[in-house]
């Protein structure tokens, strides 16, 4: 029987994945390993697991621990393991990963400016007075 090291690929047999093929990532420690599908190629989030609810098969690749789903990915690709798991390969865009932080920020200063200007046209708008009579109830 296989054993649970970094590379190594297994077959989650329980929870909401199970059926689906996984990488592990990280040795075991205390019953669990960290894996991942990756989420783009097998639908397997990057997450701990239980070694319980893995089943190890004959597969392996050549990875370092913690590696990332990109270079995850690659080097199934390089293996041909893809095909042989029948696993459909994303496109190069998918692949590429998060955009870089520059980006992200830049992206995020743009959607706020937007949403400011917003809140001072609401805030232009003239309140409704409410009538004296109101306000003498509520105390």
């Amino acid at each position: 029987m296989a054993t649970l090291t970094v590379g190594r690929i297994c077959m989650k047999i329980a929870g909401r994945e199970a059926g689906k093929n996984c990488v592990v990532l990280a040795n075991p420690k205390d019953n669990f390993v960290e894996v991942t599908g990756p989420k783009i190629l097998t639908g397997v989030k990057r997450r701990r697991c239980n070694i319980d609810h893995l089943e190890p098969t004959e597969h392996q690749i050549k990875i370092q621990e913690g590696a990332t789903d990109q270079a995850v990915i690659q080097t199934m690709d390089k293996e041909g393991l893809i095909k042989k798991l029948n696993l459909k390969k994303p496109s190069p865009e998918i692949i590429k990963g998060p955009k870089t932080e520059e980006k992200f920020k830049k992206e995020v200063k743009q959607e706020k400016k937007p949403e400011k200007k917003a809140e001072k046209k609401d805030d232009k708008k003239p309140k409704k007075k409410e009538k004296p009579g109101k306000k003498a109830e509520k105390k």
